[in-house]
């Protein structure tokens, strides 16, 4: 039963390393994990930016995802007003099978935005980020076939792992990106990117096997354009590559101010939807306040899983609070 487990196990192992890393439906509120380059790429001093997805919730715990970043604009008073250098940390979970397939990650992240005008409006930005992770099989949450009994999985098993550090594997990675973003005017934003993971193609090695991680490269664009004095039309896209497989989601928002549309930080509704081809409708409702941003996703999936998963893909919340001064100059940036 034990070497049947293992070979379970790496077969799972082999189907993530050859298709795509763990992803966000609201992708644009989980900036770190898109683009190192979006590091500090944003109005105000600093960002903090919190995610949480569970995947087809009607299987119990079936793939649960989490990450929570902070980065910073530096050197303000030393670097020419129209440039921008940020810095971030992130942190990044993916649970697997009620938690018995783990995955962990830390990372360190830098961007430079040099402005392209006098004004700062258009921007080039170039960032590098470093990740170590970290990946484990929890056998305590692994159910086996001499525990079932009529009252369930409740009986003890014979089974014995006299070698855990072998259910365990880490590797450092390294990922790049670069960055345009740029403003014809004070009604518009827009910008596009491209970014490249798992540069360094780390090994995982797990109970003498060993995989190499594809590349995983992200292909990303955006903008924003006010139709009026309250509301303002946000779109996006993304196009992942890694492995043989692929992940195309476009769609967009739209954005209406409640009370005083003049105001430094008008509080906003916002409701749209995107489309992942082949595989799910993500509509989106957020409500944007002070320096806080909540947007709330479910996935209805179109793919031929949708019998089983009964047409529900994935619950995702998302929160980004950037603070602001009061006496800060309205930059545009993006925000989908």
């Amino acid at each position: 039963m034990k070497h049947f487990f293992t070979l379970l196990v790496l077969v799972f192992i082999t189907a993530i390393t050859q298709a795509q890393d763990p992803h966000f439906s609201q992708f644009f509120s989980s900036p770190l994990t898109i683009n190192p380059a979006f590091t500090g790429k944003f109005n105000g001093s600093f960002r903090v930016t919190g995610n949480y997805r569970n995947q087809w919730p009607t299987i119990n715990n079936a793939f649960i995802t989490t990450t929570g970043s902070i980065d910073f604009q530096l050197l303000k008073n030393k670097i020419d007003f129209t440039d921008n250098f940020g810095v971030g940390l992130m942190a990044y979970s993916d649970n697997s099978a009620n938690g018995a397939v783990k995955f962990n990650y830390a990372a360190l992240s830098t961007a430079y935005h040099k402005g392209l005008d006098e004004d700062g409006y258009n921007q080039i930005g170039v960032g590098f980020q470093v990740t170590y992770a970290n990946m484990l099989i929890n056998t305590t949450n692994l159910k086996f076939e001499d525990q079932l009994t009529t009252a369930g999985f409740t009986g003890v098993t014979s089974e014995i792992f006299n070698n855990p550090s072998a259910l365990k594997s880490n590797y450092v990675d390294i990922n790049a990106g670069v960055l345009y973003t740029g403003s014809s005017s004070e009604k518009n934003n827009y910008y596009a990117g491209v970014s490249i993971n798992h540069i360094t193609r780390p090994k995982q090695s797990f109970k003498g096997a060993n995989y190499l991680l594809n590349i995983r490269t992200t292909i990303h664009a955006g903008g924003s354009f006010d139709i009026s004095p309250t509301s303002t039309i946000h779109v996006s896209a993304l196009q992942n590559l890694q492995g043989g497989a692929s992940e195309t989601i476009f769609g967009g928002a739209a954005q209406f101010k409640i009370g005083e549309p003049v105001a430094d930080k008008p509080t906003s509704f916002y409701v749209g939807a995107w489309v992942r081809l082949k595989d799910a409708l993500i509509p989106y409702i957020g409500l944007e306040y002070n320096d806080f941003r909540f947007g709330f996703t479910y996935d209805i999936n179109t793919s031929s899983l949708k019998t089983a998963s009964q047409k529900q893909g994935g619950l995702e919340i998302s929160l980004i609070y950037a603070h602001r001064p009061n006496l800060e100059k309205d930059i545009r940036c993006p925000k989908f």
